[in-house]
């Protein structure tokens, strides 16, 4: 049946539905004061998914100046903090149109070159998602996470080649 979709960014008014998407969907819980600290700081690339008026899923990012993950030089790196989408709206394409949003919007509005995250090692959807959105394994970090599970820093440079990539065609 034909959804409504639309991808935008997000709200201080959002930020109750994203923290209960993260709490179903995700481990790693953060503090209010976070989530509105990102949206206030970073907030033209942190986006929200609606389905039918419902907010199913989001992109959280932010902006750091530091050593690159794909060349050793200081640079403007994108470091994608948070990603979920609720489990009745995935496969719908979600994640790859607020994940193409956010890395035109850190490359556009804050001048970053290079997009990073961490992904859980078993967590073989996300990685594929990553990949196909341009992202390398760079390294594999020992017990990143607080139950003792490895993550993969993954990371990709942010050129004009974003818009390139494959998106569902409701997009």
């Amino acid at each position: 049946m034909p959804r409504r979709i639309k991808i935008r960014t997000a709200s201080r008014e959002d930020v109750d539905d994203i923290i209960a998407i993260n709490i179903e969907c995700l481990p790693e819980h953060y503090p209010l004061s976070f989530w509105l600290e990102h949206i206030e700081k970073w907030g033209k690339a942190f986006y929200v998914a609606e389905v039918d008026g419902e907010i199913a899923g989001y992109v959280m990012c932010r902006v750091e100046q530091g050593i690159g993950h794909l060349k050793a030089t200081i640079r403007k790196l994108g470091h994608i903090v948070s990603v979920a989408v609720k489990k009745r709206y995935r496969r719908l394409g979600l994640a790859t149109m607020m994940m193409i949003a956010s890395m035109t919007a850190l490359r556009d509005e804050y001048g970053v070159e290079e997009a990073y995250l961490e992904v859980r090692v078993s967590n073989e959807p996300a990685i594929k998602l990553y990949q196909k959105l341009g992202f390398t394994i760079v390294k594999r970090l020992q017990s990143y996470y607080l139950d003792g599970e490895d993550a993969y820093l993954m990371a990709r440079e942010l050129g004009a080649e974003i818009a390139e990539i494959n998106v569902p065609p409701f997009y």
